[in-house]
Protein backbone atom coordinates (compact mmCIF):
# COMPACT_ATOMS: atom_id res chain seq x y z
CA UNK A 1 0.00 0.00 0.00
CA UNK A 2 1.33 3.31 -0.88
CA UNK A 3 2.20 5.21 2.47
CA UNK A 4 0.28 8.28 1.19
CA UNK A 5 -2.62 6.35 1.07
CA UNK A 6 -2.49 5.82 4.89
CA UNK A 7 -3.21 9.69 5.33
CA UNK A 8 -6.29 9.65 6.32
CA UNK A 9 -8.73 12.23 7.57
CA UNK A 10 -10.57 11.56 10.80
CA UNK A 11 -14.46 9.96 9.72
CA UNK A 12 -16.94 12.46 10.27
CA UNK A 13 -19.99 10.59 11.07
CA UNK A 14 -23.57 11.53 9.75
CA UNK A 15 -22.08 14.32 7.98
CA UNK A 16 -22.60 12.36 3.99
CA UNK A 17 -24.81 15.39 2.41
CA UNK A 18 -28.04 14.26 0.14
CA UNK A 19 -28.06 14.44 -3.41
CA UNK A 20 -30.35 17.39 -4.31
CA UNK A 21 -32.16 18.01 -7.55
CA UNK A 22 -32.98 21.51 -9.69
CA UNK A 23 -34.31 21.63 -12.94
CA UNK A 24 -32.54 24.24 -15.02
CA UNK A 25 -33.42 25.25 -18.97
CA UNK A 26 -35.62 21.53 -18.76
CA UNK A 27 -32.53 19.68 -17.85
CA UNK A 28 -32.03 17.79 -14.37
CA UNK A 29 -29.06 18.91 -12.06
CA UNK A 30 -27.41 16.67 -9.36
CA UNK A 31 -25.73 18.61 -6.45
CA UNK A 32 -24.60 18.22 -2.68
CA UNK A 33 -24.70 20.80 -0.23
CA UNK A 34 -24.03 20.92 3.17
CA UNK A 35 -22.28 22.90 5.40
CA UNK A 36 -22.71 26.78 6.31
CA UNK A 37 -20.68 29.85 5.72
CA UNK A 38 -18.96 31.40 2.69
CA UNK A 39 -19.53 29.30 -0.26
CA UNK A 40 -16.54 26.67 -1.58
CA UNK A 41 -17.81 25.16 -5.16
CA UNK A 42 -16.43 22.15 -5.88
CA UNK A 43 -15.83 20.83 -9.36
CA UNK A 44 -14.99 17.62 -10.48
CA UNK A 45 -13.07 16.13 -13.89
CA UNK A 46 -14.04 14.43 -16.73
CA UNK A 47 -16.27 11.10 -16.41
CA UNK A 48 -16.43 11.74 -12.76
CA UNK A 49 -18.68 12.97 -9.92
CA UNK A 50 -19.50 15.13 -7.04
CA UNK A 51 -18.58 11.62 -4.73
CA UNK A 52 -14.89 11.96 -5.69
CA UNK A 53 -14.80 14.59 -2.85
CA UNK A 54 -16.62 12.73 -0.54
CA UNK A 55 -13.92 12.23 1.95
CA UNK A 56 -12.92 15.86 2.33
CA UNK A 57 -16.42 17.55 1.85
CA UNK A 58 -17.31 16.89 5.63
CA UNK A 59 -13.93 18.66 7.19
CA UNK A 60 -14.61 21.87 4.82
CA UNK A 61 -18.53 21.96 5.60
CA UNK A 62 -17.35 22.41 9.54
CA UNK A 63 -16.62 26.15 8.38
CA UNK A 64 -18.08 26.14 4.76
CA UNK A 65 -21.23 25.77 2.49
CA UNK A 66 -19.78 23.08 0.11
CA UNK A 67 -21.51 22.94 -2.65
CA UNK A 68 -20.62 19.52 -5.11
CA UNK A 69 -22.51 19.59 -8.35
CA UNK A 70 -22.52 16.82 -11.16
CA UNK A 71 -21.84 18.36 -14.25
CA UNK A 72 -24.44 17.89 -16.88
CA UNK A 73 -23.17 14.72 -18.79
CA UNK A 74 -21.87 13.60 -15.43
CA UNK A 75 -23.03 11.76 -12.28
CA UNK A 76 -26.68 12.11 -11.43
CA UNK A 77 -27.16 15.18 -13.86
CA UNK A 78 -28.94 14.64 -16.89
CA UNK A 79 -26.91 13.49 -20.17
CA UNK A 80 -28.67 15.70 -23.20
CA UNK A 81 -27.42 16.25 -26.89
CA UNK A 82 -26.17 19.26 -25.93
CA UNK A 83 -22.72 21.48 -25.58
CA UNK A 84 -19.97 20.17 -23.23
CA UNK A 85 -17.59 23.32 -23.91
CA UNK A 86 -16.10 24.39 -20.90
CA UNK A 87 -17.90 27.90 -21.76
CA UNK A 88 -21.22 25.94 -21.66
CA UNK A 89 -19.93 24.36 -18.39
CA UNK A 90 -19.40 27.72 -17.00
CA UNK A 91 -22.59 29.16 -18.00
CA UNK A 92 -24.32 26.58 -16.06
CA UNK A 93 -22.46 26.74 -13.17
CA UNK A 94 -23.25 30.67 -12.84
CA UNK A 95 -27.22 29.14 -13.62
CA UNK A 96 -27.00 27.13 -11.06
CA UNK A 97 -25.25 29.33 -8.11
CA UNK A 98 -28.00 31.75 -9.29
CA UNK A 99 -30.94 29.18 -8.66
CA UNK A 100 -29.46 28.50 -5.16
CA UNK A 101 -29.17 32.65 -4.40
CA UNK A 102 -25.58 32.15 -4.05
CA UNK A 103 -23.61 35.36 -5.57
CA UNK A 104 -19.97 34.33 -5.15
CA UNK A 105 -17.99 31.50 -3.84
CA UNK A 106 -14.41 30.06 -3.91
CA UNK A 107 -14.18 27.33 -6.61
CA UNK A 108 -12.28 24.38 -6.25
CA UNK A 109 -11.45 22.72 -9.45
CA UNK A 110 -10.14 19.53 -10.61
CA UNK A 111 -8.94 18.47 -13.79
CA UNK A 112 -11.75 19.44 -16.40
CA UNK A 113 -13.36 21.05 -13.39
CA UNK A 114 -9.98 23.33 -13.24
CA UNK A 115 -10.26 24.43 -16.54
CA UNK A 116 -14.43 25.30 -15.98
CA UNK A 117 -13.30 26.80 -13.05
CA UNK A 118 -10.44 29.02 -14.96
CA UNK A 119 -13.35 29.79 -17.62
CA UNK A 120 -15.81 30.69 -15.18
CA UNK A 121 -13.70 33.12 -13.50
CA UNK A 122 -12.95 34.56 -17.07
CA UNK A 123 -16.76 34.85 -18.12
CA UNK A 124 -17.83 35.59 -14.43
CA UNK A 125 -14.83 37.66 -12.79
CA UNK A 126 -17.59 39.07 -10.08
CA UNK A 127 -18.83 35.85 -9.23
CA UNK A 128 -15.43 34.16 -7.95
CA UNK A 129 -13.39 35.26 -4.64
CA UNK A 130 -10.45 32.77 -5.01
CA UNK A 131 -9.48 30.35 -7.21
CA UNK A 132 -8.22 26.46 -6.35
CA UNK A 133 -6.73 24.32 -9.13
CA UNK A 134 -6.14 20.93 -8.63
CA UNK A 135 -4.11 18.83 -11.48
CA UNK A 136 -6.09 21.32 -14.08
CA UNK A 137 -6.19 21.09 -17.58
CA UNK A 138 -5.98 23.92 -19.98
CA UNK A 139 -2.54 24.60 -19.33
CA UNK A 140 0.00 23.03 -21.93
CA UNK A 141 -1.23 20.58 -24.95
CA UNK A 142 0.60 17.93 -22.36
CA UNK A 143 -2.11 14.91 -21.49
CA UNK A 144 -1.97 10.72 -20.51
CA UNK A 145 -2.21 9.39 -24.20
CA UNK A 146 -4.86 7.66 -23.22
CA UNK A 147 -7.06 10.73 -23.25
CA UNK A 148 -5.86 11.29 -26.80
CA UNK A 149 -7.02 7.99 -28.05
CA UNK A 150 -10.08 8.31 -26.42
CA UNK A 151 -10.67 11.30 -28.25
CA UNK A 152 -10.66 8.53 -31.65
CA UNK A 153 -12.53 6.87 -33.39
CA UNK A 154 -10.50 3.75 -32.91
CA UNK A 155 -10.89 3.72 -28.91
CA UNK A 156 -14.44 5.22 -29.19
CA UNK A 157 -15.60 1.54 -30.52
CA UNK A 158 -13.34 -0.49 -28.00
CA UNK A 159 -14.82 1.46 -24.90
CA UNK A 160 -18.42 0.26 -26.18
CA UNK A 161 -17.08 -3.04 -25.09
CA UNK A 162 -17.68 -2.14 -21.39
CA UNK A 163 -21.44 -2.63 -22.24
CA UNK A 164 -20.68 -6.33 -22.86
CA UNK A 165 -21.79 -8.45 -19.90
CA UNK A 166 -19.12 -8.75 -17.21
CA UNK A 167 -17.08 -6.50 -18.50
CA UNK A 168 -17.97 -3.77 -15.60
CA UNK A 169 -17.44 -5.89 -13.15
CA UNK A 170 -13.88 -7.30 -14.32
CA UNK A 171 -12.39 -3.60 -14.75
CA UNK A 172 -13.59 -2.81 -11.06
CA UNK A 173 -11.43 -6.22 -10.53
CA UNK A 174 -8.26 -4.83 -12.03
CA UNK A 175 -9.11 -1.61 -10.43
CA UNK A 176 -9.33 -3.90 -6.90
CA UNK A 177 -5.81 -5.62 -8.19
CA UNK A 178 -3.61 -2.19 -8.89
CA UNK A 179 -4.77 -0.78 -5.90
CA UNK A 180 -3.53 -3.52 -3.80
CA UNK A 181 -0.35 -3.94 -5.57
CA UNK A 182 0.78 -0.09 -5.34
CA UNK A 183 3.17 0.84 -3.29
CA UNK A 184 4.66 -2.78 -3.26
CA UNK A 185 7.79 -4.57 -5.26
CA UNK A 186 5.41 -5.70 -8.11
CA UNK A 187 4.02 -2.41 -9.02
CA UNK A 188 5.94 -0.69 -11.95
CA UNK A 189 5.39 2.76 -9.82
CA UNK A 190 4.51 6.11 -10.95
CA UNK A 191 3.94 4.87 -14.79
CA UNK A 192 0.29 3.37 -13.37
CA UNK A 193 0.02 5.29 -9.98
CA UNK A 194 -3.47 7.03 -11.42
CA UNK A 195 -4.76 4.04 -13.20
CA UNK A 196 -7.41 2.79 -10.02
CA UNK A 197 -9.05 5.78 -10.45
CA UNK A 198 -9.08 6.30 -14.19
CA UNK A 199 -10.58 2.68 -14.03
CA UNK A 200 -13.06 3.53 -11.42
CA UNK A 201 -14.10 6.63 -13.57
CA UNK A 202 -13.92 4.04 -17.14
CA UNK A 203 -16.77 1.68 -15.03
CA UNK A 204 -19.14 4.40 -15.35
CA UNK A 205 -19.58 4.80 -18.93
CA UNK A 206 -21.23 2.01 -20.05
CA UNK A 207 -25.03 3.69 -19.93
CA UNK A 208 -24.76 4.81 -24.10
CA UNK A 209 -25.93 8.66 -22.91
CA UNK A 210 -23.12 8.62 -20.19
CA UNK A 211 -20.58 7.84 -23.08
CA UNK A 212 -21.96 9.94 -25.40
CA UNK A 213 -21.64 13.05 -22.73
CA UNK A 214 -17.91 11.76 -22.30
CA UNK A 215 -17.19 11.79 -25.90
CA UNK A 216 -18.85 15.30 -26.34
CA UNK A 217 -16.84 17.14 -23.47
CA UNK A 218 -13.42 15.30 -24.28
CA UNK A 219 -13.66 16.57 -27.74
CA UNK A 220 -14.37 19.58 -26.65
CA UNK A 221 -10.94 20.33 -24.71
CA UNK A 222 -8.73 17.12 -26.36
CA UNK A 223 -7.83 15.57 -29.46
CA UNK A 224 -4.71 13.80 -30.74
CA UNK A 225 -2.49 16.42 -30.47
CA UNK A 226 -3.57 16.68 -26.71
CA UNK A 227 -4.96 19.64 -24.93
CA UNK A 228 -6.77 21.92 -27.20
CA UNK A 229 -8.06 24.97 -24.87
CA UNK A 230 -5.91 27.00 -22.84
CA UNK A 231 -6.50 30.25 -20.74
CA UNK A 232 -2.85 31.09 -20.47
CA UNK A 233 -3.22 33.86 -23.33
CA UNK A 234 -5.16 35.41 -20.51
CA UNK A 235 -3.55 35.01 -17.23
CA UNK A 236 -3.40 38.47 -17.01
CA UNK A 237 -6.12 38.84 -15.75
CA UNK A 238 -5.77 37.02 -12.55
CA UNK A 239 -3.64 39.71 -11.64
CA UNK A 240 -5.44 40.73 -8.24
CA UNK A 241 -7.45 36.89 -8.04
CA UNK A 242 -5.89 35.03 -4.86
CA UNK A 243 -5.26 31.91 -6.72
CA UNK A 244 -3.68 28.17 -5.17
CA UNK A 245 -2.24 25.57 -7.37
CA UNK A 246 -2.58 21.84 -6.01
CA UNK A 247 -0.45 19.26 -8.10
CA UNK A 248 0.60 15.76 -7.20
CA UNK A 249 4.40 15.39 -8.40
CA UNK A 250 3.71 11.80 -9.62
CA UNK A 251 0.54 12.87 -11.79
CA UNK A 252 -0.26 10.60 -15.03
CA UNK A 253 -2.56 12.60 -16.49
CA UNK A 254 -1.48 16.65 -16.61
CA UNK A 255 1.94 16.38 -15.91
CA UNK A 256 3.29 18.49 -12.94
CA UNK A 257 5.74 20.72 -15.46
CA UNK A 258 1.98 22.38 -16.00
CA UNK A 259 1.71 23.35 -12.17
CA UNK A 260 5.22 25.80 -12.81
CA UNK A 261 4.07 26.93 -16.10
CA UNK A 262 0.68 28.05 -14.34
CA UNK A 263 2.04 29.32 -11.71
CA UNK A 264 4.89 31.19 -12.80
CA UNK A 265 1.76 32.70 -15.66
CA UNK A 266 -0.47 33.41 -12.71
CA UNK A 267 1.09 37.00 -10.72
CA UNK A 268 0.96 35.98 -7.48
CA UNK A 269 -0.71 32.51 -7.47
CA UNK A 270 0.59 29.73 -4.91
CA UNK A 271 1.58 26.64 -5.38
CA UNK A 272 1.93 23.40 -3.25
CA UNK A 273 3.34 20.17 -5.07
CA UNK A 274 2.28 16.52 -2.87
CA UNK A 275 4.58 14.28 -3.22
CA UNK A 276 3.72 10.32 -3.84
CA UNK A 277 0.20 12.18 -4.94
CA UNK A 278 -0.79 11.79 -8.19
CA UNK A 279 -3.77 12.98 -10.17
CA UNK A 280 -6.21 13.13 -7.73
CA UNK A 281 -3.73 14.29 -5.06
CA UNK A 282 -7.18 14.70 -2.51
CA UNK A 283 -7.58 11.07 -2.56
CA UNK A 284 -4.02 10.27 -2.13
CA UNK A 285 -3.52 12.79 0.42
CA UNK A 286 -6.52 14.11 1.90
CA UNK A 287 -5.09 14.97 5.30
CA UNK A 288 -2.38 17.71 3.53
CA UNK A 289 -5.07 18.78 0.83
CA UNK A 290 -7.61 20.01 3.41
CA UNK A 291 -5.15 21.59 5.48
CA UNK A 292 -3.77 23.47 2.37
CA UNK A 293 -6.76 24.37 1.58
CA UNK A 294 -7.73 25.84 4.93
CA UNK A 295 -4.58 27.44 5.36
CA UNK A 296 -4.81 29.53 1.51
CA UNK A 297 -8.76 30.31 2.64
CA UNK A 298 -7.06 31.85 6.33
CA UNK A 299 -4.44 33.71 4.89
CA UNK A 300 -5.99 35.72 1.48
CA UNK A 301 -9.37 37.28 1.44
CA UNK A 302 -12.26 37.22 -1.51
CA UNK A 303 -10.52 39.38 -4.25
CA UNK A 304 -13.60 42.51 -4.88
CA UNK A 305 -14.40 42.72 -8.96
CA UNK A 306 -12.82 46.07 -10.17
CA UNK A 307 -14.54 46.85 -13.52
CA UNK A 308 -12.72 49.91 -14.15
CA UNK A 309 -9.43 47.78 -13.76
CA UNK A 310 -10.93 45.00 -15.55
CA UNK A 311 -11.57 46.94 -18.74
CA UNK A 312 -8.13 48.39 -18.74
CA UNK A 313 -6.30 45.23 -18.47
CA UNK A 314 -8.16 44.20 -21.14
CA UNK A 315 -6.95 47.75 -23.30
CA UNK A 316 -3.65 47.29 -22.38
CA UNK A 317 -3.04 44.09 -21.09
CA UNK A 318 -0.76 41.07 -22.40
CA UNK A 319 0.01 37.73 -20.85
CA UNK A 320 4.34 38.30 -21.21
CA UNK A 321 5.34 40.89 -18.69
CA UNK A 322 3.42 38.21 -16.30
CA UNK A 323 5.79 36.04 -17.01
CA UNK A 324 8.37 34.57 -15.08
CA UNK A 325 11.60 35.50 -16.20
CA UNK A 326 12.68 31.94 -16.05
CA UNK A 327 13.60 31.70 -19.84
CA UNK A 328 12.41 27.57 -20.15
CA UNK A 329 9.11 28.29 -18.39
CA UNK A 330 8.86 31.18 -20.25
CA UNK A 331 9.49 29.81 -23.62
CA UNK A 332 7.17 26.77 -22.47
CA UNK A 333 3.96 29.46 -21.40
CA UNK A 334 4.83 31.47 -24.92
CA UNK A 335 5.05 28.60 -27.00
CA UNK A 336 1.53 27.20 -25.76
CA UNK A 337 0.23 30.45 -26.54
CA UNK A 338 1.84 30.51 -29.83
CA UNK A 339 0.46 27.32 -32.05
CA UNK A 340 -2.63 28.13 -34.46
CA UNK A 341 -3.99 24.53 -33.78
CA UNK A 342 -4.34 25.91 -29.63
CA UNK A 343 -7.57 28.26 -28.80
CA UNK A 344 -9.32 29.99 -25.74
CA UNK A 345 -12.89 30.36 -25.28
Amino acid sequence: MNPSRLRRLRPVPDTEPQLTFRTIHGHRRAFRMTGEGPTLLLLHGIGDNSTTWTEITPHLAENYTVIAPDLLGHGHSDKPRADYSVAAYANGIRDLLSTLGIDHATVIGHSLGGGIAMQFAYQFPHMVDRLILVSTGGITKDVHPLLRLAATPILNEALKLLRLPGAVPAMRWVGTMLTRLHGTPLHPGAALHDTPDLVRILTELPDPTAYEAYLRTLRAVVDWHGQAVTMLDRCYLTASLPIQLIWGDRDTVIPVSHAHTAHTSMPGSRLDTFPDAGHFPFRDDPLRFVHTIEKFLSETRPSPFDEARWRQLLNTGTVQPTLTPDASTRATALDTIGPPERKAT
